[in-house]
């Protein structure tokens, strides 16, 4: 009987963190759903970022076509001729531009925060849990990185990345990125690798990696994904800024918000472009940044209750 009933004794003790960070998470989604801020944000987040994807679709006619008819040069937004944020000199639909500079922008956002965050999360939870040599390494490496100004970096990056791609730019940003979630989750495994549901799974003879997936990662989820979520904004914003100078993607390669904001600024003084053509691709930019850091808020409001009044 007793060797029978052995077996179940360190799944109950293993399974007993992943337990309680999803009962946490049921009830962060329930205090979510008080939030009526942020699931506003997110219907609109989620809207803008599927109108992006969409793009080939929504603008069949492409970012570059042109409509060869003079009137429509330069032409404030209008509904005749379907130029709903109107054209530029050429004869450009503004919106069309815009919908495929948020497609570029958000594949360039997602991809560098995902690859920001795991690389982040990896650092972290080795400096974290491990402590010691490694811990002092990781993060002397992480705080020489981050001495420097992320925008010197990221224009230094880009002249020896020439010519610059959205795929070179994503990975520039998130080689820098990493630093403040690692430093989030080092904290957070520093505190909790002497946890008493840790001190159990490694008596039992669970491995290093198997606490690490089965219970640090798992009670850390909440911060990680507030962090991606803030990561978002941070890497539309540090494009826009980059590319709005005309040092990342050229728009005649590829649009992107900041380019767009950027050339348009520039016509808008030299070529007498109105105040639409840059006017659609700026609210776009806004749009984007208030929700995700609306979202993030929320997030971190339903994830901890007691440092926010609900």
């Amino acid at each position: 009987m007793q060797s029978s009933s052995e077996p179940d004794v360190p799944s109950a003790l293993e399974l007993g963190a992943p337990s309680r960070s999803r009962g946490a998470w049921s009830q962060a989604l329930r205090r979510l759903r008080r939030q009526p801020i942020t699931l506003v944000a997110l219907a609109i987040l989620v809207a803008v970022f599927v109108a992006g994807a969409l793009a080939p679709r929504l603008a069949p006619q492409g970012w570059n076509s042109i409509d060869l008819s003079a009137r429509w040069r330069n032409h404030a937004p209008m509904l005749n001729g379907w130029h709903l944020l109107g054209t530029d000199n050429i004869g450009r639909d503004v919106l069309a531009r815009t919908l495929y500079g948020l497609h570029t922008s958000e594949q360039d956002a997602i991809f560098a925060a995902l690859l920001a965050t795991l690389i982040g999360v990896a650092v972290g939870a080795i400096a974290g849990y491990r402590g010691g040599w490694p811990d002092a390494i990781l993060m002397r490496i992480a705080d020489l990185i981050g001495t420097f100004p992320a925008l010197m970096l990221l224009l230094v990056a880009y002249v020896f990345l020439e010519p610059v791609t959205v795929g070179k730019a994503a990975l520039v940003f998130a080689l820098y990125l990493w630093i403040p979630v690692a430093r989030i989750i080092r904290a957070n495994f520093a505190s909790l690798r002497e946890a008493e549901f840790v001190q159990a799974a490694r008596s039992l003879g669970a491995s290093d990696t198997r606490i690490l997936f089965r219970h640090l990662i798992p009670n850390a989820s909440g911060t990680i994904v507030i962090a991606a979520t803030a990561l978002l904004g941070q890497v539309i914003i540090l494009e826009a800024t980059v590319e709005f100078f005309g040092l990342g993607v050229p728009s005649q390669a590829q649009p992107t918000l900041g380019n767009l904001i950027g050339d348009a600024a520039q016509g808008a003084f030299q070529l007498g472009l109105g105040w639409w053509t840059w006017a659609g691709p700026a609210a776009c930019l806004v749009i984007v940044l208030a929700c995700a850091n609306l979202i993030g808020d929320g997030i971190d409001a339903a994830l901890n209750p007691q440092s926010r009044r609900l």
